[in-house]
């Protein structure tokens, strides 16, 4: 039996604009779907499916390249996206490269934040569910366990990640520049999700002393700010309350957007000359993009903080540079462990 190949196919935030990606990413309720039928395609034989706001990626191992084809096609019909605008934004590698590109996915190095710490919970968590659907085997369950300890490893010995560098941070960094103190800014959150979690708490550590939380789930909204000390506001009064404040984050995993231009349009009647701060932390995006276009309306989502964030990587180039020689070194080794476990046949 030929050795299998061991592939990485997807598009990232570095050839891919937000609004493509919000057409290629599955969404909570799609995912399962797709993975089911592309583990099921002929040739295939692992699969894990890394699908975040920044990047849909997936890892594995096939009988032969014309599998991977074969998963290329279905992800594009799946989604609806033309294959021949997927080619020309999208990436592939195989053997070494795949383990190199991973290894860089989870130590933060390949973010659109340099460095941040959600990613490497993110891959663990894209691990766990290609397990629980049994579509882990052999190769993906090293190349994986590996490269969890691995990106631990470049994290602690460089400082790429120094600062605490996230989506969450930046958006906080950014409201406080704008409103300079937060104590009496009124905050909404929107969604009660990880993020949203997390970008309250940030909030709050900035010294944000009004917080609300809606979620189309309103025991979730109530648990979470329960947990902030934060009030909830039922999701079906969002649009009629929207008015009351000043800073607004939106970070559903809802389908479409859960702020129009008309509930903006009319938020702003109520405000008067005051400004009306949206941070668009979802994919897909929850605010409405012609929002912008309001007077005194101000709108950041996630391609705008990425680029207010990348000063922070011109300060660490030379942390880059140790991170890719440790990332190099390890997945040489790893690849190593690979082609033994393989019985002397060298996976493609």
């Amino acid at each position: 039996m030929s050795s299998p190949v061991l592939f990485l196919l997807g598009a990232s935030h570095h050839t891919t604009p937000l609004e493509l990606r919000e057409k290629l990413a599955l969404s909570s309720e799609r995912l399962p779907s797709f993975h089911q039928t592309a583990a099921a395609l002929p040739g295939m034989r692992e699969l894990a499916v890394l699908n975040t706001c920044n990047r849909v990626e997936f890892y594995g191992t096939a009988d032969s390249i014309d599998a991977v084809r074969r998963l290329r096609e279905t992800f594009c019909a799946f989604q609806g996206f033309p294959s021949d605008a997927y080619a020309t934004i999208s990436h592939e590698a195989t053997g070494l490269s795949a383990i190199k590109h991973l290894l860089s996915v989870a130590s933060g190095l390949d973010s659109q934040m340099l460095g941040e710490t959600e990613i490497l919970g993110q891959v663990k968590d894209a691990y766990a569910d290609a397990q629980s659907r049994k579509t882990t085997g052999p190769v993906l369950n090293r190349v994986f366990q590996k490269a969890f300890q691995y990106a631990k490893y470049v994290r602690s010995h460089t400082a790429i990640n120094e600062g605490h560098i996230s989506v969450a941070n930046v958006a906080v960094d950014l409201a406080l520049k704008i409103f300079g103190d937060l104590a009496s800014t009124r905050i909404l959150l929107l969604g009660a999700g990880e993020i949203g979690e997390k970008t309250a708490k940030a909030f709050q550590s900035r010294g944000a002393g009004s917080l609300t939380v809606a979620s189309r789930t309103l025991g979730r909204a109530m648990e979470l700010a329960t947990t902030l000390n934060a009030t909830a506001l039922p999701w079906e009064h969002v649009a009629a309350h929207l008015g009351e404040y000043s800073i607004v984050v939106g970070s559903t995993a809802a389908p479409d957007v859960v702020v129009t231009l008309a509930d903006a349009s009319a938020a702003m009647k109520t405000r008067r000359a005051e400004p009306l701060f949206f941070i668009d932390l979802a994919l897909p995006r929850d605010i409405d993009a012609a929002v912008a276009r309001l007077e005194n309306v101000f709108l950041y989502n996630l391609d705008d903080l990425a680029k207010i964030a990348e000063e922070n990587r011109a300060a660490r180039a030379a942390e880059v540079v140790h991170a890719r020689a440790l990332i190099a070194e390890k997945a040489t080794a790893l690849w190593k462990q690979v082609e033994s476990q393989a019985g002397g046949s060298r996976p493609v």
